[in-house]
């Protein structure tokens, strides 16, 4: 794929609309994870102090094209503001004479913010006319959203087609890694995917056994494929209706030759507490009153071994029920042995999706990664094999 960065973008004098997400968690009132912005910042700072004026656009929550109080950017001003050291104007609209009276009052290097995206229903409609909205305030277009680039929206898609379009540093970053994950990586590739359920990764596992060398499947989505294999999983979460579709999975990986690892062992427990009391026992030896609650240390030796004779690794899911103690051991171990082999230089790690993440800052090595994506649905996505509008505009512009 080729697209345009800001390396080939004159900032002087010129009004750019920067498409950043700005949709961070907060709980009353408080930002409680301020990574969203702390990764833009470069584009922006870089873009400014250029002498561009930057127009920086987000969507924020689910206001459904309607003005909805908390919903609304406003708060994000002063943190943005905070993250880039210098001053972030506002404006109370994202189109139309509000925010273009808020444009036209910018000097060269100065930044502004505007209202929520996402209060105009022409926004996740991608109407033309929203889209020539935003064209309007502007005279390039920059792209530094990747985790909203699965969604072809006005702000996303649509208005690239209408401006001069760039990939921002946090666009280009992340399109590098992915590109190094699974566009072009370093053979063999090690994939580790676990999470809840088979049928919300059926894509994702599809796509990975066609580009990977082997196939690490944990989380509850492996009680299934064991069940699936003929093994009393007692009590654990897993997908009866699904066992055809694992099998057909586990079929299309030998198709594809690429080994699939499931548990060889599990550590169970008779309720899903922290801390209860615990066994580890073999996959075809699970009591009927326990359930699977993460993987045994034979499946993490197993794992790491797979690591250490690996260049890459894409990372999507814990291995267990990581949020409750102990059940995050797998997850954990497994982590700090990535992170060893890639401060060694041995392996390229990439991890994402939202409970990943979680857990990789859980085991604390989130640092110490490769990359890791911030990205959720997006990340997910690109991993599934699906083409990402926000990001084909890019390459097509």
């Amino acid at each position: 794929m080729t697209y345009r960065t800001i390396d080939a973008l004159d900032a002087k004098g010129k009004r750019i609309l920067l498409r950043a997400d700005l949709n961070v968690p907060v709980k009353d009132g408080r930002i409680t994870d301020r990574t969203r912005i702390e990764r833009l910042c470069p584009t922006i700072a870089e873009l400014a102090s250029h002498g561009g004026r930057v127009v920086v656009c987000s969507h924020f929550d689910r206001p459904k094209g309607k003005r909805v109080a908390e919903m609304s950017l406003k708060p994000l001003q002063e943190a943005l503001a905070a993250a880039l050291k210098r001053p972030v104007a506002w404006a109370d609209d994202c189109i139309g004479p509000e925010a273009e009276a808020a444009v036209a009052a910018l000097a060269d290097g100065d930044v502004l913010l505007l209202e929520n995206t996402r209060y105009h229903a022409g926004e996740e409609k991608n109407d033309p006319a929203m889209a020539a909205a935003l064209a309007k305030l502007a005279d390039a277009f920059v792209n530094d959203a990747f985790s909203a680039a699965h969604r072809a929206h006005a702000s996303t898609e649509g208005v690239a087609h209408l401006l001069p379009s760039y990939a921002g540093r946090l666009m280009e970053v992340e399109l590098k890694a992915l590109d190094a994950a699974l566009g072009n990586p370093a053979r063999p590739v090690v994939a580790i995917v676990g999470g809840a359920k088979v049928s919300t990764k059926l894509d994702l596992l599809g796509n990975l056994s066609k580009k990977v060398d082997v196939l690490v499947i944990g989380g509850a989505m492996a009680n299934t494929f064991l069940a699936a294999q003929g093994h009393a999983m007692g009590k654990s979460l897993q997908e009866a209706e699904m066992h055809d579709t694992a099998r057909a999975i586990l079929d299309g990986a030998k198709a594809a030759n690429c080994e699939i690892l499931l548990p060889t062992d599990l550590v169970v427990a008779e309720q899903f507490a922290p801390n209860p009391p615990t066994r580890t026992v073999g996959v075809g030896s699970v009591p009927a009153d326990s359930m699977a609650l993460d993987v045994g240390p034979a499946t993490e030796q197993a794992i790491e071994a797979r690591l250490r004779s690996a260049s890459t690794l894409v990372w999507n899911g814990p291995l267990g029920a990581f949020e409750t103690p102990p059940f995050d051991a797998a997850t954990v171990g497994v982590a700090q042995i990535v992170a060893s082999l890639t401060q060694s230089g041995a392996l390229k790690s990439i991890g994402g999706g939202g409970d990943t993440v979680a857990a990789l800052r859980h085991a604390g090595v989130a640092e110490r990664m490769t990359y890791v994506s911030s990205a959720g649905g997006a990340f997910l996505e690109w991993l599934e094999g699906k083409t990402l509008p926000g990001v084909a505009a890019l390459s097509a512009g």
